[in-house]
């Protein structure tokens, strides 16, 4: 196929940094998951605090890794043309791609923040990648915010669950029912329908 003839696909950078953050995404929901479990280990005397800090630390390296990644990535996607919607897509359907789209990027934007805001709640230092010698500053909070900051924070999971089961869903949906080059634009080793 002539270069000039070529389906628009998303940018490198745009591709690295979605499979990137999906998979860091997921794994900071089983570790939020796991935590849970590890503070009610931690009562019962099966792990200790350092055991358990030492876990958190690393949850918040990641979140904090996360949200650079996010605001970079907005930054791209900002900077950066997008190829377009596939022609024929109903009205509702381009106005649920968007506002997923959009959701997704307050959510990765959103979820950081409230961590550190629940963090800065606390206490206890939050040590970047667990070395005291980088301490994420706390953030000016009242101490009687955290359980509600954590709340939000929890709630903010399940929000990402959703729009990964809404992205998925759709994407599969363009690729097996549509038949359209949806997905092929953002996963590199699919090639373009014809």
């Amino acid at each position: 196929m002539p270069a000039s003839a070529e389906k628009p696909r998303y940018t490198t950078v745009a591709i690295v940094l979605h499979w990137l953050m999906a998979l860091m995404l997921v794994g900071m929901i089983l570790m939020g998951w796991r935590m849970e479990d590890m503070r009610e280990m931690a009562l019962s005397g099966e792990l200790t605090f350092a055991e358990v800090q030492t876990y958190y630390n690393w949850h918040k390296t990641i979140g904090i890794s996360l949200l650079v990644l996010a605001l970079a990535r907005l930054g791209w996607r900002l900077t950066h043309k997008v190829p377009p919607l596939p022609e024929g897509m109903k009205p509702w359907e381009s106005i649920a791609a968007r506002g997923t789209h959009i959701a997704f990027y307050v959510v990765m934007i959103a979820m950081p923040v409230g961590g550190w805001l629940t963090a800065s709640a606390t206490n206890f230092p939050s040590y970047i990648a667990n070395n005291p010698a980088l301490e994420l500053p706390h953030l000016p909070v009242p101490d009687n915010l955290y359980e509600t900051f954590g709340s939000m924070h929890s709630a903010g999971a399940w929000a990402i669950i959703a729009l990964l089961a809404l992205h998925v869903g759709a994407a599969l949906k363009h690729h097996f029912v549509n038949r359209d080059d949806v997905l092929t634009r953002m996963i590199p080793f699919l090639k373009p329908r014809v």
